[in-house]
């Protein structure tokens, strides 16, 4: 029987095969993490899971948010659209009564 090396992330306790995929999960969560507290801090009213979400969202995304920081605002636009394709190619099941 072979053994299979796992690396364990030390914030949502995913397990990757590679060091390196845990270690970019657990520093893009992170990055989520003080994106969230800074929203926290800044935005009066906004709920915490809310600050969550965004904080994913704006770490998940995290190089093309540099790119349209840097003169390429157009990025972020598309930001999605994969997701949104896919979807539109699923056809939703009538509800049982």
């Amino acid at each position: 029987m072979a053994v299979v090396a796992m690396w364990k992330c030390d914030r949502d306790d995913t397990m990757y095969e590679s060091k390196k995929d845990a270690d970019a999960h657990d520093k893009m969560l992170e990055l989520a993490e003080n994106f969230s507290m800074f929203l926290g801090k800044h935005i009066q009213g906004i709920s915490e899971k809310d600050a969550e979400n965004i904080g994913l969202l704006l770490s998940k995304n995290k190089a093309v948010l540099i790119a349209a920081c840097k003169g390429n605002p157009d990025l972020l636009l598309g930001l999605g659209e994969d997701e949104q394709q896919e979807s539109s190619n699923v056809t939703a099941l009538a509800a049982k009564k």
